[in-house]
């Protein structure tokens, strides 16, 4: 594999840079407005999990 000096390789870096097809602000917001969400609703279904597990092994443990 061939070396490349400092200076070139940041003018690699800096082309490649130039490239990525960053997000608009309104995509950034809109995608972590999403992830929360999701998140929200992922943290809902397992604690409605969690209190359903949990009560049903009490039931069995304290004999109905």
């Amino acid at each position: 594999m061939a070396k490349t000096n400092p200076v070139q390789f940041m003018q690699q870096v800096r082309s490649e840079v130039a490239k990525v097809a960053w997000p608009s602000r309104r995509e950034v917001v809109l995608t972590t407005v999403m992830v929360f969400i999701m998140a929200a609703l992922t943290a809902t279904f397992f604690s409605l999990v969690d209190m359903a597990i949990r009560f049903g092994l009490t039931t069995i443990v304290t004999g109905f």
